[in-house]
């Protein structure tokens, strides 16, 4: 498949700038500033040097800047300064204030670190958060980040898939919601056994292909109380999660359930599989937020390339005010390189 492994093995890291009124320079300075003590790999910074060091000053942080050119001089520069791809915006950028005149600028940044691992100059694409609403008023055109990635992903990559799945990640849960951003109301409308296959599929061979589960274990949770009882509270997990389970499980594939979802978290539990495909966005998330609100991380399966992100937003409330956590980028730095070197081997061992 065309672009199939992504990045170069050993590049830099390509972390965006994300909405510069929020969280995300400050979070960025942190990162770079934790480098030796959390063991981060190189990273090129996509954004404006000036807004990063405005922001630094303004925080009291003390921090390099050097401008590069390509993130393939990232590595050369990194221990001694934060290395920068500069992309000048036109407004200043003020902590909490978001000012749609610098969209562009946020867009290109995501275009320009997609463009980068694409031409093998860096390993994965990092993003740190963006403002759907305030990029809305700029011209974007698409209902969010993951979307913007799939169109990118097809553009750079001709004839490879692009079907993009959200998973929430980290060492406590790895949970895959199978609907998002939609009311309840609809979300059994929105489930089908096409929909829920094709996301099994993906995720399995993720988990394999590039975070190291040689026979991945996935448990899907019912949609409805108790996984339904047979049919008793809704008929959506007899007629149609369960038998697309037993499609797959008689393929080979380890996959269980529908489980009723009230007992699928808790510790017993959770040693029993290594992800969970959830039936709508509340159900995934609440979880994983529980059980890892400040370490969780957003990663987009079923792209050409890897992209993790901070699972969090703009945070505009807290921006400038030296209160953000770097915790969840910093994992999404660690995990973006963990799963860009997997990838880079699964594609080194596969037969010609």
């Amino acid at each position: 498949m065309p672009g199939a492994v992504g990045g170069r093995s050993g590049a830099a890291l390509a972390l965006t700038m994300g909405d510069p009124a929020g969280v995300g320079l400050e979070l960025t300075i942190t990162a770079w500033q934790r480098r030796v003590s959390e063991g981060l790999a190189p990273f090129a910074y996509f954004g404006s040097a000036e807004a990063i060091a405005d922001r630094a000053a303004a925080l009291g942080q003390v921090i390099d800047i050097v401008r590069i050119a390509s993130p393939s001089e990232a590595a050369g520069v990194f221990g001694r300064a934060l290395p920068v791809i500069d992309m000048a915006l036109p407004a200043p950028a003020v902590a909490g204030v978001a000012d749609p005149s610098n969209g562009a600028v946020v867009i290109a940044s995501i275009e320009k670190a997609v463009a980068a691992v694409a031409a093998g100059e860096a390993a994965a694409v990092v993003t740190n958060p963006i403002a759907k609403s305030v990029l809305y008023r700029a011209g974007f055109a698409h209902p969010g980040h993951t979307e913007f990635l799939a169109s990118l992903a097809r553009a750079h990559y001709p004839g490879s898939a692009a079907d993009p799945v959200m998973m929430i990640a980290s060492d406590a849960l790895n949970v895959v919601p199978l609907t998002i951003h939609i009311p309840l109301a609809e979300v059994p409308a929105a489930i089908s056994s096409e929909m829920i296959e094709r996301t099994l599929r993906i995720m399995a061979a993720s988990l394999s292909r590039e975070f190291g589960f040689a026979h991945p274990r996935i448990a899907v949770a019912g949609l409805n109380p108790h996984a339904g009882e047979d049919g008793s509270i809704g008929l959506e997990d007899r007629d149609v999660i369960a038998p697309v389970i037993a499609k797959l499980a008689a393929e080979g594939l380890h996959v269980t359930g529908p489980h009723a979802a009230d007992t699928l978290f808790h510790p017993a539990a959770r040693a029993t599989y290594d992800a969970v495909l959830a039936m709508y966005h509340d159900q995934a998330l609440i979880p994983v937020k529980t059980l890892a609100f400040d370490t969780g991380v957003n990663v987009t399966l079923g792209l050409p390339f890897v992209r993790t992100s901070p699972d969090h937003g703009t945070a505009f409330d807290i921006a400038g005010k030296g209160r953000a956590s770097a915790s969840s980028l910093i994992a999404a730095l660690k995990l973006a390189q963990r799963m860009s070197e997997r990838r880079s081997a699964a594609a080194a061992n596969a037969p010609l």
